[in-house]
């Protein structure tokens, strides 16, 4: 069972999934939810809660990773689960997923919320 819920910040999405993604339907939910960021600069997955990814989650972000770099996206980890660490560095060798710190994910964060309240402030003049 996967639950998938959307944030968007400014041009950051942030996809929080809690539960296990080991079926092919929690897999395809995630690449789902994933593409329909596609107008987004970032798109973070948080994975703190996911307590299982199997094989076919890993490729889904090995392709997902490929997918949002040919649309110019960031696609970042954030925060993986021991468990889901374990299997991440397990395939490190062959997959390059690229996973942020928490201290990246602040930086990105400040970041979009920055974008995102200067660009509300400029509209507020405007009007």
């Amino acid at each position: 069972m996967l639950t998938i819920s959307v944030e968007n910040i400014g041009d950051l999405a942030l996809i929080d999934c809690k539960g296990r993604i080991v079926r092919s339907e929690s897999v395809f939910e995630l690449r789902d939810a994933v593409m329909s960021q596609r107008n987004s600069r970032i798109i973070a997955l948080d994975l703190y809660q996911v307590e299982a990814i199997g094989g076919g989650a890993l490729g889904m972000l090995a392709f997902l990773q490929r997918w949002a770099q040919d649309r110019e996206i960031e696609l970042k980890l954030f925060t993986p689960s021991p468990s889901v660490m374990d299997e991440l560095q397990r395939t490190r060798d062959n997959l390059t997923l690229d996973i942020a710190t928490l201290h990246d994910m602040m930086r990105i964060l400040a970041r979009a919320k920055h974008v995102h309240s200067s660009h509300h402030h400029h509209s507020a003049m405007a009007a």
